[in-house]
């Protein structure tokens, strides 16, 4: 299989192996509107340019720091390719960070600086507005990875025994929790236990959280002050407590678009007990493609996997802002 990581060096903290195809369908063969970008400790990079990876080597990039993301461009709303590849574009000119205050501003400013390029003078209509996903991991070395989420792209901790999101989706079933309108069982279901093709945040696009009907140009990160408690856990922008012993997987929702997705993600715990990154991710590609999901939505697939050879938090582990106690079954 072909992985867009095999020449790139993470370091030896970090396991890493990322892939993105079209299509798993040998008779449907869309346009991929995914892209990845991956940036190594050694300043090497990879992106999708007109659906073929490009690398490029980034001067100056500070030795063991890594970037790591996945966007989806929204094809319903026009140019959805073209505005994940301007996004994973411009990601290149952005520094490495080293808190989440400076990756926040400067994703944010390059989220307008983009929705400038791609306004339309003569469009009143922001809903045509292209968008794209942006789930990112920004890894600075021996520190937490950085989390900036928008979109319903995905991050995923996988355990032995269990498949656990870390990010949660900017969709209407979200919005609708966040006033209120849902319980967790509720928005659990609509969230992960079936799939929408609806969005309420894209990067480029904006958000309609406050009112579905009325696009704001901005972001709104989604944290403690507006999420319920059932989802505070889940801010879009946090450090991460990550395990030594479990597989990360951040991924485009081509890989959950069918009409139970569960039965499908609770197999991950075994499809990617492998011995490394790039046989987890592998063995991920190939069961989809050998089989599939009922009633699967063919779409673009695209996932980085990676490993943590050393745990990046210090103190108690009770400490954490991630909980590690027994998780419900619907969550």
């Amino acid at each position: 299989m072909t992985r867009i990581t095999d020449q790139l060096n993470f370091g030896p903290g970090l396991d890493v192996a990322a892939r993105s195809s079209a299509s798993i369908s040998k008779l449907q063969a869309p346009e991929n509107q995914d892209n990845l970008l991956l940036i190594d400790a050694n300043g090497r990079a990879v992106l999708l340019r007109d659906q073929t990876p490009q690398t490029t080597q980034l001067p100056d990039w500070p030795q063991g720091h890594v970037r790591l993301a996945v966007l989806d461009g929204m094809g319903g709303h026009g140019h959805g390719r073209q505005a994940a590849e301007a996004v994973a574009t411009g990601l290149l000119r952005i520094p490495a960070c080293a808190t989440q205050e400076e990756l926040s501003a400067r994703l944010d400013q390059l989220h307008r600086d983009l929705q400038a390029r791609f306004a339309r003078p003569d469009d009143h209509d922001t809903f045509r507005r292209p968008g794209t996903t942006l789930t990112l991991l920004e890894i600075p070395p021996g520190r937490e990875p950085m989390l900036y989420h928008a979109g319903d792209s995905r991050l995923y901790e996988i355990t032995q025994q269990t498949v656990k999101p870390l990010t949660a989706d900017h969709v209407p079933a979200t919005a609708f929790a966040m006033h209120g309108l849902l319980d967790e069982q509720e928005w659990w279901q609509q969230v992960h236990g079936e799939h929408r093709a609806q969005i309420s945040q894209a990067y480029i696009l904006g958000n309609a959280f406050t009112n579905p009907q009325v696009l704001d140009d901005g972001l709104l990160p989604l944290d403690a002050t507006n999420l319920p408690p059932f989802l505070r856990h889940l801010a879009d922008r946090r450090a991460v407590a990550v395990r030594a012993d479990a597989t990360y997987l951040l991924a485009t929702d081509g890989f959950w678009s069918c009409a139970r997705p569960q039965p499908w993600i609770e197999r991950w715990p075994e499809l990617l007990a492998q011995p490394d990154a790039g046989h987890a991710l592998d063995a991920l590609f190939s069961d989809y493609a050998h089989n599939p999901p009922p009633q699967l939505h063919i779409d673009n697939l695209s996932a980085i996997v990676v490993r943590f050879a050393t745990p990046k938090t210090v103190g108690n582990v009770d400490e954490t802002a991630l909980p590690t106690a027994p998780i419900p079954s619907h969550f």
